[in-house]
């Protein structure tokens, strides 16, 4: 008598972390919309250099604010719920911002709608990482933060182009029209594709063992688990945990100097005229993605080489950090080629060390994974608000760069020594809140010992 053949396992997994991708995209287009739309719309509505950073500020305080609430709720409702409303939110707050000027104060309707926006988007990062966790196994998981990390670079590679081409020919107006009403879409889509892998319609039993087997948390789904000051207290005091905030603060630092204060050194340190500014300060960021897609590889396959989680993890993770410190060098070059290269080098040490989500994923406890890295995000995001402020401070202070570039280079450096010498071994913390019952479409998988 023949044997049956086993059952080919389903890919489902992909199709989520391409919704998780397309998301993430617009997660970034959506901040963005402001930065272009910025140069006419303060013509148009009057306002000042002060008005327009206290619009721009507005999104940054409330999304950092907002993190740990938004893992509280992440993980009473779960993912798919959570980032589907969320994405719908932020979308219709983006649509909104077209109307501004019929406001009589435009900037306070500026200011409200973008600080909503930001509460709106703070469960976004932590919810694409307990998906991540969700379906993806361990060894797999890496690339998948990688590849939903990069995200952010491709946003701004697509879509610029577009939103410039709608702010030239239709007015700054529909720049907020078009990404808040193609997020409304998305949003809608999201909910007939998105699901949890036991409650997914199409998802086999084989890729379900096979996510499990790789230690994947495919069981917990959608179900609330009881919010709990105790778990938190126990995560923020937890040694482990303390070196992941602080490295990826020091990460996120080295982001946020090219996200802010990077065209202005090329033109103020570098004499390079705008035009030229454009054409390279692109460079660095598509590094910054290959880096990101070679850490995530690197991890995977040292993984599945049989390398230990912490090994496969700190690894990429430091030489990143370490080798991101190079950007000090530009300080004692001329080149405008040489200073290109030295900044895309150190973008792209960045993004390879950038595996801080997967790590999260990887250590937090199993019915807390929100409300942590609703935390994490938290610290990370501190930096976008102390990075800008010192640097600021330091060419005030000093007249020039130098000790800009010092600054981002010794963030480099502490958040490897994070990593080294306190992060320690990694593994999963045992939760001691009340953990709810699992709500099952499919019977529980036996994990192997």
């Amino acid at each position: 008598m023949n044997t049956p053949k086993a059952m080919a396992k389903t890919n489902i997994r992909y199709l989520m972390l391409a919704m998780i991708f397309l998301v993430t995209i617009f997660n970034y287009v959506d901040r963005a919309t402001l930065s272009i739309a910025a140069p006419i719309l303060r013509k148009d509505l009057g306002f000042d250099a002060v008005s327009m950073g206290v619009a721009f500020s507005a999104f940054g305080w409330a999304y950092t604010a907002m993190q740990i609430p938004g893992g509280i709720i992440l993980d009473r409702f779960g993912s798919r719920i959570v980032l589907g409303i969320s994405l719908i939110a932020w979308s219709v707050l983006t649509f909104l911002q077209g109307f501004v000027d019929l406001f009589s104060s435009a900037l306070l309707a500026l200011f409200v709608l973008r600080f909503l926006m930001g509460v709106a988007e703070s469960p976004a990062f932590p919810a694409n990482n307990r998906l991540t966790v969700m379906w993806f196994p361990r060894h797999e998981r890496g690339m998948a933060t990688a590849i939903f990390q990069s995200a952010q670079y491709a946003a701004l590679a697509i879509f610029t182009p577009i939103m410039v081409w709608l702010l030239s020919t239709w007015g700054w107006q529909h720049v907020f029209f078009f990404t808040g009403g193609a997020g409304v879409l998305i949003g809608v889509l999201w909910f007939f594709v998105v699901q949890e892998p036991r409650r997914h319609k199409r998802v086999n039993q084989a890729e379900l063992e096979y996510i499990e087997a790789g230690g994947g948390l495919t069981s917990f789904g959608d179900t609330p688990t009881p919010f709990s000051w105790r778990q938190i207290k126990a995560i923020g005091a937890n040694r482990m945990m303390l070196g992941i905030y602080l490295g990826q603060f020091c990460l996120t630092s080295i982001t946020w100097f090219f996200l802010t204060w990077f065209p202005t050194y090329l033109i103020e340190a570098k004499g390079m005229t705008i035009l030229k500014v454009g054409l390279v300060a692109a460079v660095p960021a598509v590094a910054g993605c290959l880096g990101g897609v070679v850490g995530g590889a690197w991890s995977d396959w040292m993984l599945r080489r049989g390398y230990s989680l912490t090994a496969a993890r700190k690894t990429p993770i430091i030489c990143g950090l370490l080798l991101s410190s190079s950007i000090v060098t530009a300080n004692y070059v001329q080149s405008v080629t040489v200073i290109i290269a030295v900044m895309s080098l150190a973008f792209f040490a960045k993004g390879v060390g950038n595996l801080g989500w997967c790590i999260v994923g990887d250590v937090s406890p199993k019915h807390a994974i929100g409300i942590s890295g609703g935390m994490f995000n938290l610290c990370g995001n501190l930096a976008s608000i102390v990075t800008p402020l010192a640097i600021g401070l330091m060419i005030n202070k000093f007249g020039s760069f130098d000790w800009a570039l010092i600054y981002v280079a010794a963030m480099g450096l502490l958040g490897a020594i994070a990593y080294l010498f306190i992060v320690g071994r990694l593994e999963r913390l045992e939760s001691d809140a009340p953990q709810p019952p699992a709500v099952n479409a499919r019977p529980a998988i036996t994990q192997p010992k």
